[in-house]
């Protein structure tokens, strides 16, 4: 069925009109939103692991990157990398104001709200940087190994990336956010176990990645390739 597939090289994918592109960034930036503003408010424990509840959800946003760079392209890809990045800063501004404003008289949420939604400013800046630079580099590999294996062995490329992409992230997440506020040894062991979980998560996830890869890619009818496109998170955005 491969060969049915319009291979297009480089950035001409994102001068094409796709029938599903814009389903994907929203359900991209949704799934990001909801799982940092949801999942990250409350510490669960199971069978004695203690993690971040958004870990369970989180992975999922990288799964759909990985989706959108090999179907549509890094140029693509790049578009709702950028997307997301302002999904969250609007966020975090958001939640700053409403926190922030006099509550009513007679309303007594205000501490709970205060416990959820107030986030430091130096954790919202560590997620934010942390997410964008570990989805552009998740999205940079998966691009290159789409070339040197020749669009074969999807999972090596889904796998490698998110080893590479999670792993950038979580080292400028958890130093930025925690250092001096945990002990080096909590946050190198946090940091580590956070990061297996997302890599298990993506290689649970692999059969539901090939599913929508190979759904999408015929439904669109294209197969794109990087060979030529300019990785520079700051590039000009090719016209749709």
């Amino acid at each position: 069925m491969d060969q049915q597939l319009n291979r297009i090289e480089g950035s001409a994918g994102a001068r094409r009109h796709f029938r599903y592109f814009d389903y994907v960034m929203a359900a991209f930036v949704a799934i990001l939103l909801l799982s940092n503003l949801i999942g990250a408010a409350k510490p669960a424990s199971v069978m004695g692991v203690t993690f971040g509840a958004g870990i369970l959800f989180f992975p999922i946003s990288y799964v759909l990157g990985d989706v959108l760079t090999e179907v549509y392209g890094y140029a693509n890809a790049r578009r709702c990398v950028w997307a997301g990045f302002v999904a969250l800063a609007f966020m975090a501004f958001m939640s700053w104001v409403v926190v922030q404003l006099p509550a009513a008289e007679g309303w007594e949420g205000q501490a709970a709200y205060e416990s959820v939604f107030g986030s430091t400013w130096r954790i919202v800046a560590a997620s934010m940087a942390a997410f964008w630079a570990g989805e552009f580099v998740n999205s940079f590999v998966l691009a290159k190994l789409k070339i040197a294996t020749q669009g074969r062995y999807l999972w090596i490329r889904t796998i490698g990336s998110t080893i590479f992409g999670q792993g950038i992230d979580s080292l400028i997440f958890y130093p930025l956010a925690f250092y001096g506020v945990w002990s080096s040894q909590q946050l190198i062991s946090v940091m580590v176990v956070n990061w297996f979980f997302k890599v298990v998560w993506e290689i649970v996830l692999t059969p539901v990645t090939y599913a929508v890869v190979g759904w999408l890619k015929h439904r669109e009818g294209v197969d794109v390739y990087d060979t030529d496109t300019e990785f520079s998170p700051f590039a000009k955005a090719e016209s749709a």
